[in-house]
């Protein structure tokens, strides 16, 4: 019966209670539905048709602290997932490295150079928000086998990698292999584009935007 804007928070990560998760929509939550010795299996929210969205005060990108904060409190930083194991990252690790792939190879998987379409300034704000979350690079996986996205192409402050082949060479996890594989007692980062661009719009405009471009295939 409660209701929510987008970005007002609904619920947290147990094992690390600073780890917010946020509302994508605004609008009434309907049920919060249980599984298994009462674990949440979803929360679901009616959605407005307009969605109204929580006003964060974006700061500066100067203070890593800040910005870490920042991030738990909008929801930006359940967006980041931590490897080994493709958990949920910690706020207390930094990462060696962070890793996005800007392409999927996978059957029928939607065109990420079309999805950033009207979304570049987003994207490129959320690659500088993420340099400022390691002490390594920021790594940008391209796809070689035809002309990519000039959000991509053009992106600064990144290393970029092309990668040319069949299935799975759009995986993260493939992209990481060969090019810094992961050392014992490390971990790195990872991040899909759209959520990207979600961390740049915080930054950019003080709204989280979890608004997603799919294929239906």
């Amino acid at each position: 019966g409660e209701t929510v804007k987008a970005g007002d928070v609904v619920f947290f990560d147990k094992t690390n209670p600073a780890v917010k998760y946020v509302a994508p929509v605004s609008g009434e939550i309907i049920s919060v539905n249980r599984g298994p010795k009462r674990r949440i299996d979803e929360i679901v929210i009616l959605a407005d048709k307009d969605i109204s969205y929580k006003s964060f005060n974006p700061v500066s990108l100067d203070n890593r602290g800040k910005v870490v904060e920042f991030l738990l409190e909008s929801g930006g930083f359940s967006l980041l997932r931590q490897r080994p194991y493709n958990v949920a990252a910690t706020p207390d690790a930094i990462p060696t490295n962070i890793f996005v792939s800007t392409f999927d190879s996978a059957p029928l998987a939607p065109d990420l150079n079309f999805v950033i379409q009207g979304k570049e300034a987003a994207f490129q704000k959320g690659l500088d928000v993420l340099r400022t979350l390691t002490n390594g690079q920021v790594h940008l996986g391209l796809d070689a086998s035809k002309e990519v996205s000039p959000a991509f192409a053009n992106a600064t402050g990144v290393k970029k990698t092309y990668f040319n082949g069949k299935h799975p060479v759009g995986n993260v996890g493939i992209q990481i292999h060969h090019t810094t594989p992961i050392n014992k007692g490390e971990v790195v980062w990872t991040i899909d584009v759209q959520a990207v661009a979600t961390i740049g719009t915080l930054f950019l405009e003080g709204k989280y935007d979890a608004s997603r471009v799919v294929a239906l295939t």
